[in-house]
């Protein structure tokens, strides 16, 4: 078990919680917070880099999938042509009746 005088000297002086607004900072302790900040920010920007990604992926795959079927559509337009010009030639080979 340890004694008493080790577990004083086991709380380290750094773990102090400081309010900044009750107490000034020292130079060290601002630099220390900014960089813990920016590391903090670098963490959160991988990830939303990552989701920015994935986002941009899932957009691409919709965009690229309306125009794939734009151009399957605007094919299928051109055997409706050649549908409609056998149809007019059908016609213009019956024979005629007073209702044409």
């Amino acid at each position: 078990m340890a004694d008493q005088g080790s577990q004083g000297e086991s709380q380290a002086t750094f773990a102090k919680r400081i309010d900044p607004k009750t107490e000034p900072l020292t130079p060290e302790q601002a630099h220390l917070i900014r960089k813990v900040e920016m590391e903090q920010w670098r963490k959160k920007s991988q990830k939303l880099r990552g989701r920015n990604v994935v986002t941009g992926l899932a957009i691409g795959a919709v965009v690229m999938g309306i125009y794939g079927y734009t151009f399957y559509s605007v094919s299928q337009e051109k055997i409706l042509d050649e549908l409609d010009e056998e149809a007019r030639v059908a016609r213009m080979r019956a024979p005629k009746t007073s209702a044409n």
